[in-house]
């Protein structure tokens, strides 16, 4: 496992404990303080856990599983995945740490802003990931054994 894999993988792990004990912390205020979470505060759990975790988890194993790229592949470049790892990882903690003031702070125009462009941060590092691994997602001689009438 190389490097962006293993980047990929345990920064999805940080995130995921980051989003389990934000959970935590809204179950035990709802249950004992019958303090609700804010919209804000869900919508940091969820993202923390849905792109900070599982997605990155997705692209970890997808950059580790999927067959390397073809010598003529000019989509997938090295730097471009590990510019995406950064664009997520950076983009979701800033997401995580808006929205979490954003909870416990009045909303304001600059929190709102900063939440925005975090958010296409974060869709952007996506698309360029995955724009990188297009010509990755392919048959190594599955389409053979198809072809012969195996099923699958």
């Amino acid at each position: 496992m190389f490097s962006t894999v293993r980047y990929f993988i345990k920064t999805s792990i940080i995130f995921l404990v980051l989003g389990i004990l934000t959970g935590l912390y809204m179950l035990i205020a709802r249950n004992y303080f019958n303090i609700w979470p804010h919209p804000d505060l869900v919508s940091a759990h969820t993202h923390i856990i849905l792109v900070g975790s599982v997605m990155m988890m997705i692209m970890g194993v997808a950059l580790w599983f999927f067959p390397r790229a073809e010598k003529n592949d000019k989509l997938y470049k090295p730097a471009a995945v590990l510019a995406a790892y950064y664009i997520i990882t950076i983009s979701t903690v800033i997401r995580f740490a808006s929205q979490i003031a954003s909870s416990f702070l009045n909303s304001n125009d600059l929190l709102k802003f900063i939440l925005t462009i975090s958010a296409c941060g974060q869709v952007l590092g996506i698309i360029i990931f995955f724009v990188s691994m297009w010509g990755r997602i392919r048959s190594v001689g599955s389409h053979i054994r198809e072809a012969q009438g195996e099923r699958f």
